[in-house]
């Protein structure tokens, strides 16, 4: 936990004082060049990329888990060959192939990047809330019927907070994904952290690309931490309920 705090503390200070690490980074610039990138704020660059990831990730996970509910009620079983496929859309078609047929419609700017991850993220997130929904204690859904309830108050009562940690799990390795597919989007111009990973390719700085690079790795370990720590805590509150 303190190396966590540690990194955080860390990660902040840099993101919104990155001059101070220029000595840090110096010895990996060549010909005098900047060891720090300036000509975005780096501060802004990130919150751009945590919100094009957020969104994503929020559409990705309301349509799966939509989808994973239907399919799982008696009228909607027959759909789940197609929602298969569907969820495969993403895993099928790479991100760079997304943004090459979306930015002809939407043109350049963060919608094809948001369209990219949206689809890369449907995956992890149907199945794992497929798992959920279709891997509950049967004496629990039983026990629900005797109850009295209907099949809608079985879901929001019973199903869905049980299936939930689970579900969690699938938008964890979502987001880990897309912090770091979300990258790509600086190349149709999207504002995220591939744009000091592109400028450091372009002018051969390895300090830029360190520096964009690090900033995507620490955020993707940090917030993968974070949902596991709610997943364990969902988990045994909804073992404390069962």
């Amino acid at each position: 936990m303190l190396t966590r705090l540690a990194l955080l503390a860390l990660l902040v200070t840099f993101i919104v004082t990155p001059e101070t690490f220029a000595p840090v980074f110096a010895p990996f610039t060549q010909n005098n060049a900047p060891a720090i990138y300036t000509q975005t704020s780096m501060l802004s660059l990130t919150l751009s990329h945590l919100a094009l990831v957020g969104l994503a990730t929020l559409a990705a996970t309301l349509f799966s888990v939509s989808l994973a509910i239907i399919v799982t009620r008696p009228f909607g079983v027959e759909f789940l060959p197609l929602s298969r496929s569907i969820a495969n859309i993403g895993q099928t078609f790479p991100p760079v192939a997304v943004l090459a047929l979306a930015v002809p419609i939407f043109g350049f700017g963060p919608i094809p990047t948001l369209i990219a991850l949206f689809l890369y993220g449907l995956l992890p997130i149907f199945e794992n809330a497929l798992t959920g929904l279709t891997n509950l204690p049967g004496n629990v859904s039983e026990a629900a019927r005797g109850a009295g309830m209907t099949g809608w108050q079985r879901l929001a009562q019973v199903e869905f907070p049980l299936a939930f940690p689970v579900i969690l799990a699938g938008i964890r390795l979502s987001v880990v994904i897309s912090l770091a597919t979300a990258t790509i989007g600086s190349t149709v111009a999207a504002k995220t952290l591939g744009e000091v990973i592109i400028a450091g390719l372009l002018s051969n700085n390895t300090a830029f690309v360190l520096q964009g690079g690090l900033v995507v790795g620490v955020l993707a370990l940090l917030i993968h931490d974070g949902l596991v720590m709610v997943e364990r805590a969902m988990a045994r509150r909804t073992g404390r309920q069962a």
